[in-house]
């Protein structure tokens, strides 16, 4: 019944499109990495984030996890300007506010060493003087660059943002520009999604 869905996991490289239209020469899209026909994004990345993007042509499907009443996890690691003391990271536990919008509360931890990430091309921008902290950071909601916006309203600019998991979803050693079929057990998973509910519990 459901064998003419497909669903691939891509992890996404700095400075493509979440999307297959060439706009302009400036920013690769999906078209150059997936030969995959007729599958879409289920939410975005920005041009400048990396890391996991799902792709389906199941519309009910990307209905369910883009709408905001069924609120999953989305989890990222950050790298942000300067080290953030625990005043700013209760900020953004708890919730900031921007343009004009609180954000939901939030997981949010220090990281204390570098987390496994691939090589960034090009390189964030390297400032002798000023440390470098990662963050892991665990939203339900998905505003318009809102991490980003997150960290520069407790003063930490975010130089680096890679997504690692949706809900129980991940990268499981993918490397930028790869991507790979569902295993069953993470499609028994989608295929359970909530349906009808509007809960936002995990």
């Amino acid at each position: 019944m459901t064998n003419h869905y497909k669903y691939i996991i891509f992890h996404k490289p700095y400075g493509v499109l979440s999307q297959f239209t060439q706009e302009s020469p400036k920013h690769s899209t999906l078209k150059n990495y997936i030969d995959v026909p007729d599958v879409y994004p289920v939410g975005r990345l920005d041009w400048d984030s990396e890391g996991l993007l799902l792709l389906t042509n199941d519309g009910q499907l990307q209905h369910r996890l883009a709408h905001p009443r069924f609120g999953h996890e989305r989890t990222y690691w950050v790298q942000v300007e300067r080290i953030p003391d625990a005043d700013a990271i209760n900020k953004l536990q708890t919730g900031v506010e921007i343009q004009n919008y609180r954000t939901l509360p939030a997981k949010v931890r220090l990281l204390s060493q570098e987390p496994p990430v691939c090589d960034r091309t090009p390189p964030i921008r390297f400032r002798k003087n000023v440390p470098t902290a990662w963050l892991e950071m665990t939203l339900t909601e998905g505003k318009n660059r809102q991490v980003r916006r997150m960290t520069a309203a407790v003063g930490f600019p975010t130089l680096r943002l890679v997504r690692v998991s949706i809900t129980h979803l991940q990268l499981d050693g993918l490397h930028p520009g790869q991507w790979r079929d569902l295993t069953p057990s993470e499609f028994k998973w989608l295929d359970n999604f909530p349906k009808t509910n509007g809960s936002n519990s995990k």
